[in-house]
């Protein structure tokens, strides 16, 4: 695949200017703060980061914020099952994205009209057990949404999610560090 095309979606839930500078400017940011409420100064502070820095920003199961802060889009986790936000009107680039750990849960997604799912997990990370390549073969039949390789992605099999038809990767501690350039 051509890795221009190759999108790459980093999970945030604090907001530290000095290490998202280092990070190659190609990689959206999705702010999911699962463990603290929804902090909106700091979400504020972070959107005005990403328009300065032409950074893409989606927040996650929070379409109001999305719309009223003028984000790319909205992250809708594969625990939100809600079909309301599909009666907003949204602006020409806004995007709704997902995630969906089985054939169940996808479907959901598509219902909700999410065009890019990111399946996970894909590889073994923490206690997971990873779909792997040969059976996330099962997605890539319905061309109707972009898929997206979530979970264990490392420098050593980011080649593999590459031959596949996957169009990009999600994931925390991939870019953690310095970051791939």
């Amino acid at each position: 695949m051509h890795l221009s095309n190759f999108k790459k979606y980093y999970f945030i839930d604090e907001f530290n200017p000095n290490h998202l500078k280092i990070l190659d400017k190609n990689i959206s940011l999705i702010w999911r703060s699962k463990h603290k409420p929804n902090q909106k100064e700091i979400i504020y502070e972070l959107a005005k980061f990403c328009k300065k820095n032409k950074r893409s920003l989606f927040i996650s199961n929070n379409i109001k914020l999305a719309i009223k802060l003028n984000l790319d889009g909205v992250y809708i986790s594969a625990s939100n099952k809600n079909f309301y936000f599909n009666c907003y009107k949204f602006k020409k680039n806004f995007k709704i994205i997902g995630s969906g750990h089985n054939l169940k849960e996808v479907n959901i997604k598509k219902k909700q009209k999410v065009k890019e799912i990111f399946i996970s997990p894909i590889f073994k990370y923490k206690n997971k057990h990873p779909l792997g390549i040969y059976k996330s073969r099962l997605f890539f039949e319905d061309k109707s949404y972009q898929k997206v390789a979530l979970g264990g992605v490392d420098n050593k099999n980011i080649k593999l999610i590459k031959l596949t038809k996957f169009k990009g990767i999600a994931g925390i501690s991939y870019f953690k560090k310095k970051g791939p350039k």
